[in-house]
């Protein structure tokens, strides 16, 4: 996945400082870097929030680099959390 490593690269980090950043153990990112690992989905959507970028785009769906608009996180309620709500 180049697309990883240029995205690091144009942050100016280290694959340590994304480990540190996100979680993902570097050994495992160096392999996404080199193709030899896919990242999950949990991953991908890590990367994709610390480059400022789309999951199409770390996966190679799409060629735009900027992101989609974020979801309101309200819009993840429960519909029994919505009802507690309209009840108050």
């Amino acid at each position: 996945m180049n697309r990883l490593k240029e995205l690091r690269l144009k942050k100016g980090m280290t694959q340590v400082k994304v480990q540190i950043e996100t979680g993902i153990d570097q050994s495992d990112y160096s392999k996404m870097e080199n193709g030899k690992r896919f990242p999950t989905l949990e991953q991908a959507k890590v990367l994709s929030r610390l480059y400022e970028t789309s999951l199409d785009y770390i996966c190679g769906v799409t060629d735009e680099i900027r992101p989609y608009p974020r979801a309101d996180r309200r819009a993840d309620r429960t519909e029994a959390e919505a009802m507690e709500i309209r009840e108050d």
